[in-house]
């Protein structure tokens, strides 16, 4: 996703020598299919102890760098985007439909891989390293990433996977999944939200087979790196792959938002590809960024086994088309389990046109507090030399409909704080 990419922009290339033990777990080598097997939603997140953390049926010892609270822990394993009839699922199912559809490789079968289940643990090495992050990189702070450990984090965007998914001898592959980063909490930013990741790897023969006169053409070369191209890579099979994946981009979006749809392309940096770019759309008349994109670091793909080949990948959120396309005004909605949201996206298809209708006469509760303190004003005439206030406070959750009890635990709270806290005299 532009906004996950977006956040590696300033990072430098760093000459790290990548492990060549990292496997893995899980996924077959020579298979070409889709991966759902999800982390499971009643999975136990616990602190058994002071110093460590149980998460997935494994435990983490606790370091000087765990800072994920239990509220983060809560949301692991909930799996929104697999989630059938959630909007997040919808665009998933879309963009898979898209792909198996368009792409289809000799045998008939789909050219794409899809993995939505991997585990959002994941090594700091798959998190940074693998993707070429320097060390002192500002993307890896503790105050940007949810830490288990030193050693281990929920991950901060699906391209933790992109080196595991090419070792594995994986060439065309999407993967989707919740991504964990640290936010100020508004109607477009939350600290957990849904990415997909796109990679797409071509040998020689694949780039050039359809290119007249294309025999003599090479992936590689031993030049200088440019604003174009990597100093390993030529010209033609550069422009090659950024013309497919532009195109393959654009067919996407064109199918998701509709004919006509203008695009446009925005250069930009990102330290696992180049050149890179940014995707902005016009959708009713307002320019919106929707991904990052860009050809893959060969770095990169040299060191995760694939050194012949040369490729594209792409990183979108999918909550970012989801706002769009159907109109949702608050990217906390996607946490509801209120039955007035949900409802509106059971379609018989996942291509019906939604529009999002907003949850109506929600169920609110109003209290007032009365609070009275002295007024030392010495023209005050008042008998009692005091002046009251009276506040009406409307309690709503965004998720679901608070109970009286719930509304009349939390009232009660802010009478005793503001009788403790404030010294004033409540009249209740």
């Amino acid at each position: 996703m532009a906004m996950l990419w977006k956040f590696m922009r300033v990072a430098k290339y760093s000459k790290t020598a990548l492990p060549p033990k990292v496997k893995v777990r899980g996924i077959p080598t020579h298979l070409r299919h889709s991966s759902s097997k999800s982390v499971p939603s009643e999975f136990a997140a616990s602190t058994p102890c002071s110093n460590t953390v149980e998460l997935l049926g494994k435990a983490y010892a606790q370091d000087d760098y765990s800072n994920v609270t239990e509220k983060i822990l809560s949301k692991v394993g909930k799996n929104l985007h697999n989630k059938k009839h959630h909007p997040l699922w919808l665009i998933k199912e879309q963009i898979k439909d898209h792909f198996y559809k368009q792409y289809v490789g000799r045998r008939g079968n789909p050219l794409f891989s899809v993995y939505d289940g991997l585990s959002p643990v994941v090594t700091v090495q798959q998190n940074f390293d693998s993707l070429l992050i320097p060390q002192n990189h500002a993307s890896r702070s503790k105050e940007d990433n949810y830490y288990l450990n030193r050693g281990h984090m929920l991950r901060a965007h699906t391209s933790a996977h992109q080196w595991d998914l090419i070792h594995s001898g994986l060439d065309a592959f999407l993967a989707v999944g919740d991504v964990y980063r640290r936010d100020t909490i508004d109607n477009t930013h939350y600290p957990v939200f849904h990415q997909m990741e796109g990679v797409r790897l071509f040998s020689c023969h694949e780039l050039f087979s359809n290119i007249k006169d294309g025999e003599g053409l090479q992936l590689f070369e031993q030049g200088h790196r440019t604003a174009h191209k990597q100093e390993c890579h030529t010209m033609e099979a550069v422009r090659l792959v950024e013309f497919n994946l532009k195109q393959v981009l654009t067919k996407l979006m064109t199918h998701i938002f509709g004919n006509g749809l203008q695009v446009r392309w925005v250069d930009c940096y990102f330290p696992f590809t180049h050149p890179s770019f940014e995707m902005e759309i016009n959708f009713q008349g307002e320019w919106m960024e929707v991904l990052g994109c860009g050809v893959m670091e060969q770095q990169l793909v040299n060191s995760a086994g694939a050194r012949d080949k040369i490729g594209w990948a792409f990183g979108l959120g999918l909550e970012r088309l989801a706002m769009i396309l159907y109109d949702i005004p608050d990217i906390r909605l996607f946490w509801s389990e209120d039955e007035r949201f949900l409802k509106q996206f059971v379609v018989p298809h996942i291509w019906q046109k939604i529009k999002f209708q907003g949850v109506v006469n929600r169920c609110s509760a109003t209290h007032t507090i009365s609070l009275e303190h002295s007024w030392t004003c010495a023209l005050s005439l008042s008998r009692t030399k005091k002046v009251s206030h009276c506040y009406r406070i409307i309690y709503r959750h965004p998720e679901k409909t608070l109970t009286q009890d719930e509304v009349h635990r939390i009232h009660q709270a802010i009478e005793e704080s503001a009788v403790r806290e404030l010294g004033v005299e409540g009249r209740f």
